[in-house]
């Protein structure tokens, strides 16, 4: 049944196959941050500190978007591909996935972006992983609805080609839908707010650059989002159909 949530047995954080899962998200997350956030980095760095340009949000959107897609790609079979905190969190609202499974999958997500994070300082000879900022002009609560809306985009895709049982063969696409929506709504919101639809990849530049200003907006923005979009669609698309569907022949 849909939103039919579990808390979970706490014999699950010393079981086999939950490290395994919670190590294959640490790692998706680690290529993901390194990817993004380096890229960053990186345009910064050939520009003179021109990442919020027109071209430098450009560049974050695909980086990102190309990022995002490997990362899901090579956790799928493993973890579920979740790379997101907000993510997971939408798969617990929805029953998909225990309490107790969730908090193994969001230790290793933020250890991974804090991770990340500092390998790209020590590889960049000390550079600051910038944290997620809000531009001039726009409110901490017109960020939130900003990581609201991109959120639900994000969970909304996800469910419907990863999630859902009458997904067929859509599932084959679903890295690919995950990072376009995410490189999407990078152009949509980067000026703004950054973006980040991830409170892991705002935790861990925020971890290592110390900078903290209005980090909530990362974290209740997501949550709210993965929330409305697990509640949506699980309760008007994977609830049991009350009638029986005509035979294709008929339409």
């Amino acid at each position: 049944m849909p939103l039919a949530v579990a808390v979970g047995s706490a014999s699950e954080f010393g079981h086999g196959e939950a490290l395994k899962a919670a190590l294959a998200e640490f790692i998706s997350m680690l290529i993901f941050v390194f990817a993004g956030e380096g890229s960053g980095m990186a345009f910064n760095k050939l520009t003179d500190n021109a990442s919020t340009t027109p071209a430098g949000l450009v560049a974050a959107a695909l980086a990102h978007g190309f990022a995002l897609f490997v990362a899901v790609s090579v956790g799928a079979n493993i973890s579920g591909g979740h790379v997101n905190p907000a993510v997971t969190f939408g798969a617990f609202i929805g029953g998909h996935i225990t309490l107790v499974r969730s908090v193994l999958y969001w230790i290793a997500q933020l250890l991974g972006s804090v991770v990340a994070c500092l390998l790209l300082k020590l590889s960049t000879g000390g550079l600051t992983t910038s944290a997620f900022s809000l531009s001039s002009g726009v409110s901490a609560w017109n960020a939130v609805v900003f990581e609201i809306v991109m959120t639900f985009g994000l969970v909304y895709t996800v469910y419907a080609t990863a999630v859902d049982p009458k997904k067929g063969n859509i599932g084959i696409i679903a890295p690919i839908a995950i990072g376009f929506i995410v490189g999407a709504n990078i152009l949509a919101g980067g000026a703004f707010d950054g973006a980040s639809m991830n409170p892991a990849v705002s935790f861990g530049p925020a971890v290592v650059s110390w900078s903290w200003d209005n980090h909530w907006v990362y974290w209740l923005g997501p949550l709210v989002g993965s929330a409305i979009a697990a509640i949506v669609y699980s309760l008007f698309f994977i609830a049991p159909s009350t009638h029986e569907q005509l035979p294709t022949a008929e339409f």
